[in-house]
């Protein structure tokens, strides 16, 4: 709000004048608030069940999964009933977590994963999702490193299938995997594919996990970001024994929350930010109960840290 319009208001208010809607509202942050169903699996409630829980406890995006589009439609659901509930209930399709070996050396198999995924990727576009998460999956638990100039011919050819498709593959680090659990690295494949589109996906976790710092997120450009998955962790364990199971919601914990929230709302670019956890204890709540919760901290911890 500049000095002129702050001026108006006052005016206005003084003369018991309603204030027009474009001079009280003022936008904090660039973020908008995804449930990533991970944070509710264990409570079961199918493809459409998972949507209209996060759209009841008011997220404006959601984070399906793979294998649960899978069995909606292998049960024989509609994928374009998915894109209209969707539409119906105001709630954006953001991201699937997907698991493609695009990064094994195995080229057989890893071709074969290729296909899988361009079937998969023409699901998702036909329910209007528009991203895809491509993490380094089949090489998280190698005794060795992959040459990142390998891996980088790979995640292009990943790339070229989402082109095709108009899925955005997002490449995402995981902090436990031998293979990608920096963020310095997952930079680097990312802007040697020379895709105008390359994206990368992070995680508070994992950046602890992982052992990057969280300055790094300084070299991250605002326009290889549009997701950012959101979560906490505890004092204890240590981060070399940390595990996903011991995330906790935003808040909770001991994360740099407030940096990181600043560090991302700079960027100037719409981030959609998305609560993933894999607690058994949320597992147990209500489902709506443990999504309004991850919200309401979430938005909590985004407030305390902008303002």
């Amino acid at each position: 709000m500049n000095r002129r319009n702050l001026i108006k208001s006052s005016t206005l208010v003084g003369l018991g004048m309603a204030v027009p809607e474009e001079i009280i509202k003022r936008k904090k942050h660039n973020f908008t608030f995804s449930l990533n169903t991970s944070t509710i699996r264990e409570q079961n409630l199918g493809l459409i069940g998972e949507m209209e829980c996060a759209a009841k406890a008011g997220y404006d995006a959601i984070e399906i999964w793979m294998n649960t589009l899978q069995k909606y439609k292998d049960a024989g659901g509609n994928l374009a009933d998915v894109r209209k509930r969707a539409a119906d209930l105001n709630l954006k399709i953001a991201d699937c977590i997907g698991f493609p070996k695009w990064i094994i050396d195995d080229k057989v198999e890893r071709e074969k994963s290729l296909e899988q995924t361009k079937k998969e990727m023409g699901m998702l576009a036909e329910i209007g999702c528009p991203r895809v998460a491509a993490p380094p999956f089949g090489a998280q638990t190698l005794p060795q490193k992959i040459d990142l100039g390998a891996v980088t011919e790979r995640f292009a050819k990943l790339q070229a299938i989402g082109d095709e498709a108009g899925v955005i593959p997002q490449l995402e680090m995981w902090g436990f995997s031998t293979n990608l659990h920096l963020l310095g690295e997952v930079l680097y494949v990312a802007a040697e594919t020379g895709h105008k589109n390359a994206l990368v996906l992070s995680d508070i976790y994992h950046l602890h996990k992982g052992g990057s710092s969280f300055n790094s997120l300084q070299m991250l450009n605002g326009k290889g970001l549009q997701m950012f998955h959101v979560n906490d962790y505890p004092k204890e364990p240590p981060r070399e024994t940390i595990v996903d199971g011991d995330r906790i919601f935003p808040g909770d914990g001991i994360a740099p929350l407030a940096q990181v929230f600043k560090e991302l709302n700079s960027k100037n670019v719409p981030i959609i930010l998305s609560l993933e956890l894999f607690n058994k204890t949320y597992w147990k709540m209500d489902a709506l109960v443990a999504a309004k919760t991850g919200l309401e901290k979430m938005k909590a911890s985004v407030n305390k840290a902008i303002g």
